[in-house]
């Protein structure tokens, strides 16, 4: 049902890039629910978020009033030590240039998603909004972290300048049903869930993971993040970043042994201390979140793992894993 406290979107044009993707395909359901049917969701074959020309025919096209950027180019940490260059430079440029469209065409309220990899390395834990700027981010995903930061400057300065309506959400790890399963690029869990189900059915007794598992993540489940998104869009107008998570941290070690207990893989687990461990550690304080919006998130990790086991084992067509270790994102 919908909330008649919030701002009413049911009849605005919203444009929701990377809406056919894992956040964006579960944000627009979300929409959905809420009765919104006017809902833009531009592909990358038809319209090139990186290029400003691409932008304004689209903006043209749709008119938006409402703009939740969740388009980005993301990957795990091998994928992020690979591809640093394009990682940072294609991340700045769309969302640098979706803001500036959404001034140029005075959209009423602009969403920008940014990201837990913005943190400091050695932030204090649980992270909160004001240590932001504490320090640089964790190495092997720093340029992808500064790239999606820079957009909240920009979001600030539009608003200083511009009066423009802009807000910053930063999403902890997600997870959930049709993620990203590829070994290449995919982030910790599915990637794990991937290798653990494979390694099952193949009746191997060993599944390898980088780096020692001392490291700790917090993982929020997709339909929860897309829920606090849609939250802020009809809730949130402030100037500050907000944090969104599950408020649970867990050693990857511990993920690794709860995964393997759901994708029912009873061999032993193989650590690859030659591979980077990422971040030594990641919790939100999500304080604000439920304070300015009422936003908190719902389900438990055991449950939204067991979910999303469930739609990689239903779903069709999963191509045979390679030989590539497992990342941790």
């Amino acid at each position: 049902m919908y909330d008649p406290g919030a701002r009413d979107l049911r009849g605005k044009r919203i444009l929701v890039t990377g809406g056919a993707g894992f956040l964006g395909g579960a944000v627009v359901e979300t929409l959905r629910r809420r009765g919104c049917a006017r809902i833009a969701v531009p592909r990358s074959r038809d319209f090139d978020l990186t290029d400003a020309t691409a932008i304004d025919a689209l903006f043209r096209r749709e008119r938006p009033e409402v703009l939740i950027h969740l388009a980005a180019v993301v990957g795990g940490i091998g994928a992020n030590r690979e591809n640093p260059g394009k990682f940072f430079y294609e991340n700045a440029i769309m969302g640098i240039q979706l803001i500036e469209h959404a001034r140029r065409f005075s959209v009423e309220k602009t969403v920008v998603a940014g990201t837990v990899c913005a943190y400091p390395k050695l932030a204090p834990v649980p992270f909160k909004e004001e240590s932001l700027w504490d320090g640089y981010p964790e190495e092997t995903n720093a340029p992808y972290g500064i790239a999606k930061k820079a957009l909240l400057v920009q979001c600030q300065a539009y608003r200083e300048q511009y009066g423009m309506n802009a807000i910053y959400l930063l999403p902890v790890n997600l997870y959930g049903p049709r993620d990203n399963f590829d070994p290449r690029s995919s982030h910790v869990i599915p990637a794990l869930i991937r290798k653990a189900l494979e390694a099952r059915d193949s009746g191997s007794d060993e599944l390898v993971v980088w780096g020692d598992g001392s490291a700790t993540r917090e993982f929020l489940y997709v339909g929860d993040a897309a829920e606090g998104i849609v939250a802020a869009t009809e809730r949130y107008d402030g100037e500050a970043p907000v944090n969104l998570g599950s408020g649970e941290e867990i050693p990857i070690r511990e993920l690794v042994e709860l995964v393997a207990e759901l994708c029912g893989f009873r061999g032993r687990v193989v650590w690859d201390t030659s591979k980077p461990n990422g971040q030594p550690r990641r919790k939100l304080d999500t304080t604000r979140a439920e304070r300015e919006f009422g936003w908190h998130a719902g389900t438990s990790l055991r449950d939204g793992l067991r979910r999303t086991i469930d739609w990689y084992e239903s779903s069709a067509g999963a191509a045979p894993v390679n030989a590539l270790a497992t990342g941790l994102g």
